[in-house]
């Protein structure tokens, strides 16, 4: 996706988004009932005007130190623990009726999204146990996928460096006969 002001005399902002989809057309109805909502892209003018901004919008940036793991290395992670903490970012009433992952810890990452940024006291006081160092690394899962990453984007900004998710996360884990902890 390409975001840039788009000025017109440098007196005015507005902007012009440019997304690309590798399955797509290149254009899209979005109003059958406009015309130009259906009319097949412009190519843009090969000169812009200077005051036209070239800053590009890059959502992979930020998580490309964000490590994916699969069910097979989760496996053994759990037989065989070494210095990571699995994190399971559910809601807890999901973990009741669900269970989680054997030797997770939850972090609630829905109704408590500032976790991963407050004290090490404030930590243990909400949640019962001691935040993991910020030199462990951390293993986010949630139902699905979605959550946990954005749980792990999360603690990257509030200072871990050693970051994993696990894209399958539950309904791969129990789909594909993993453990299950009450």
């Amino acid at each position: 996706m390409l975001v840039a002001p788009r000025r017109q005399d440098c007196r005015e902002t507005r902007f012009q988004i440019t997304v690309f989809h590798p399955t797509r057309p290149k254009h899209a109805t979005l109003n059958p009932t406009l015309p130009s909502a259906t009319a097949p892209a412009k190519p843009v003018a090969a000169s812009r005007p200077s005051c036209i901004s070239s800053r590009r919008y890059s959502q992979t940036a930020s998580s490309a130190r964000i490590k994916t793991w699969d069910f097979e290395e989760i496996q053994k992670i759990v037989k065989e623990p070494k210095n990571m903490v699995i994190v399971d970012v559910r809601e807890a009433s999901e973990l009741q009726e669900t269970g989680r992952i054997p030797g997770a810890i939850h972090i609630p990452i829905t109704t408590q999204p500032d976790s991963f940024h407050v004290t090490d006291e404030e930590f243990e006081d909400r949640l019962g146990y001691p935040r993991p160092d910020k030199d462990t690394e951390l293993l986010t899962y949630c139902r699905s996928g979605v959550r946990a990453h954005a749980a792990a984007e999360i603690a990257r900004a509030a200072g871990w460096t050693k970051l994993g998710e696990y894209p399958g996360s539950w309904l791969d884990w129990t789909k594909k006969g993993g453990a299950v902890q009450k």
